[in-house]
């Protein structure tokens, strides 16, 4: 049972009552009065186990979007219902005013609908369904709560994907779209054109000029049908947060945005998110179904606090590649790295691949590096910067391997890696 604000006030009734008569009795009398016309109206409430609710959750959302879940609540009974029903979910999953008064004739049904607007990445969870059944009286009634399980899959924001047009603007122009040169081994052949002043000598066409009375150059286009493969390390590295963010989500903000620019030139992607194991894999998938596998598989990943296993990914990247390809690891690259062994197990990968690792940088790192205000500053500016020329130096490391390395704010990460591969791609390196 449970009472309402009407019973309250009842009972604080019987207090200038009490003080009038000048005796316990009178307050007693009251208090009596006012528990036998509460314990009248539970009774005459109807049962709320007569009452059917189901929930109508949406699939999924994208983060930061806004969307609504339905609660559908059907009389079952003979009589009116009047009443309260509360539609809980997790904090995180951001509902709005959930608590929604319904007033039932028999057999009808209302649906009622609640305002989700998520504020983490994942799988939210409803919790109980409240159904508070109001007395004649509306001074008490019965309360049961039900369990209605629900998920609702939260999709990680893809916030990066502004930057997409600018980015399959300079693809279009790379893939011959647009009066450009590019020169390196593995781009394919494109057409023949008339020398200006600024082209590589050395993509002159020596025996189509013969034949003509102008010099003319080759002009090459990208390699179509390459893969890329995304490694995306959700180990204790992935859990630090930079401002309010994770690594994490940088890093799958960066796979998202990737995986659009790669899926439009033409190149096969895979993405595997591991730690100790795989956590999610999605390979096989291509064209309009790439991304919404790649945000749904993703989304429910959590960074675990566990060292990551190196040599399984060095061993899980034999595995799903066959020939050549861009290999794009997003890590952190400070100390721990050569710790982990990650420089010696993904030695073999840096020589037969393309290997990019991107990783976050962290914007209050440099402020901490400026900080001499006092000692206390100063030993943090020191530890800032130790801190720092690690990374430096794990960087350094990769790219006398032949690795490129990326290393950006949160915000800035994805871009990075986007111009990272255009550049790759112009150069002929994929």
């Amino acid at each position: 049972m449970y009472l309402t604000w009407r019973a309250v006030l009842l009972s604080a009734l019987g207090v200038p009552i009490a003080a009038t008569g000048g005796s316990a009795g009178a307050a007693l009398i009251w208090a009596g009065i006012t528990a036998v016309l509460v314990l009248s109206d539970v009774l005459g409430a109807p049962s709320p186990r007569l009452l059917a609710s189901r929930r109508e959750p949406p699939a999924s959302v994208r983060l930061s979007d806004t969307t609504q879940t339905v609660l559908l609540v059907h009389n079952m009974g003979t009589r009116r219902v009047r009443g309260i029903v509360r539609d809980a979910w997790q904090p995180s999953a951001g509902a709005g005013p959930n608590r929604h008064a319904f007033d039932l004739p028999p057999g009808e049904a209302r649906r009622l609908t609640t305002t989700l607007t998520p504020t983490r990445r994942g799988d939210r969870e409803a919790g109980a369904v409240t159904l508070r059944v109001r007395g004649p009286l509306g001074l008490a009634g019965r309360q049961l709560s039900v369990d209605l399980p629900a998920t609702l899959r939260v999709l990680p924001e893809f916030a990066s994907r502004r930057h997409l047009p600018s980015r399959l603007a300079r693809l279009r122009e790379l893939d011959g779209r647009s009066a450009v040169q590019i020169r390196g081994a593995g781009s394919e052949f494109d057409s023949l054109r008339e020398y200006v002043m600024g082209d590589d000598v050395r993509s002159i066409d020596w025996r189509a000029t013969a034949r003509r009375s102008e010099v003319v150059v080759r002009t090459w286009r990208p390699e179509r049908d390459r893969q890329v493969l995304i490694v995306i390390d959700t180990a204790r590295s992935a859990a630090g947060r930079i401002g309010d963010t994770p690594r994490l989500d940088a890093w799958i903000e960066s796979t998202l945005l990737l995986a659009a620019l790669a899926s439009k030139a033409g190149d096969r992607v895979h993405v595997i998110a591991f730690d100790r194991g795989v956590r999610a894999r999605i390979s096989g998938v291509s064209g309009a179904a790439l991304m919404p596998a790649i945000a749904d598989r993703l989304a429910p990943v959590e960074p675990r606090l566990v060292e990551p296993d190196w040599t399984a990914a060095a061993g899980m990247v034999r595995e799903t590649l066959s020939q050549r390809a861009l290999v794009v690891l997003l890590t952190d690259v400070g100390a721990g790295a050569v710790e982990s062994g990650m420089l010696r197990a993904l030695a073999p990968a840096a020589r037969d691949h393309q290997l990019l690792v991107a990783s976050v940088e962290d914007p209050e790192v440099r402020e901490i590096i400026q900080g001499r205000g006092g000692v206390t500053e100063a030993y943090a500016a020191a530890a800032a910067t130790r801190a720092d020329l690690e990374r430096a130096a794990v960087a350094d490391r990769l790219r006398r391997r032949g690795a490129e390395v990326v290393s950006a704010g949160p915000e800035a990460l994805p871009p990075a890696v986007a111009d990272a591969y255009l550049a790759l791609k112009a150069a002929g390196r994929l």
